[in-house]
């Protein structure tokens, strides 16, 4: 899959308001599906999934013999809103906190002054009601929403997705921190960094205290899982 081909299939199925979901899947995602059962079968039902992070993509390319695109979630979402400004494909926010909106809402209206944006969405932290729920599918139904970006990190926004699909009337987005980084709230690696793998290595330095487990196993558990397929898979042949 390409950059391009990722977003044409997200453009078309909200032009037609098909309910479906995109995992954007980095190392912790793929090291969290094999390990947890319950969350694998989630990303295998998505509707699609792409390679969020740079060793996911040159994982990918390994086993398929032929280069793979990184199609990350904040250069997706950044891409699609272009899209969709010039398409009149209004678009609908759901997660992070009020704070981080009102900055994204800022960035957005300067960036892309026609985009449609029907709806910021900040859902408590609790757990929530039925009812409360229920009211947030209605008001992104009624919104219009072709597209509606998902940000309540991996693995809740994957499960939010799953739970409502055929129920939101839109192609849902785990997009993961793309609002923090667009809203500046997170600064994001530079691109040289991304570009070689290492935007872990800036975002743990930048949350240490957070991060450091998250980033220091699971990335061991990748490169360990990738080392066994790959010598499994040069043992096949």
């Amino acid at each position: 899959m390409t950059f391009g081909t990722a977003q044409d299939r997200v453009i078309a199925w909200g032009h037609a308001r098909e309910s479906r979901y995109v995992v954007l899947a980095n190392v912790h995602v793929v090291v969290t599906a094999s390990r947890e059962s319950a969350f694998g079968a989630v990303v295998a039902a998505a509707d699609m999934a792409t390679p969020d992070g740079a060793p996911v993509a040159w994982m990918l390319g390994k086993v398929g013999n032929k280069p793979q695109e990184r199609v990350s979630g904040p250069d997706l979402t950044w891409a699609l809103l272009g899209r969709c400004e010039r398409e009149a494909l209004p678009v609908y926010f759901f997660g992070s906190s009020r704070e981080t909106l009102s900055l994204l809402a800022e960035r957005i209206t300067a960036t892309f002054p026609n985009l449609l944006v029907v709806g910021f969405e900040a859902p408590p932290f609790r757990p929530i009601s039925e009812q409360e729920a229920n009211e947030s599918v209605e008001r992104i139904n009624a919104s219009g929403a072709g597209l509606v970006f998902v940000g309540l990190g991996c693995p809740k926004q994957e499960h939010w997705m799953l739970a409502h699909r055929g129920r939101v009337n839109a192609v849902m987005l785990g997009v993961g921190a793309a609002f923090d980084f667009h809203a500046g709230t997170v600064s994001r690696a530079p691109e040289w960094m991304r570009e070689h793998g290492l935007e872990w290595l800036h975002r743990l330095a930048s949350e240490p205290r957070r991060l450091w487990k998250r980033y220091l196993v699971t990335n061991t558990l990748f490169i360990a899982g990738a080392a066994r397929q790959l010598l499994t898979r040069r043992h096949a042949e």
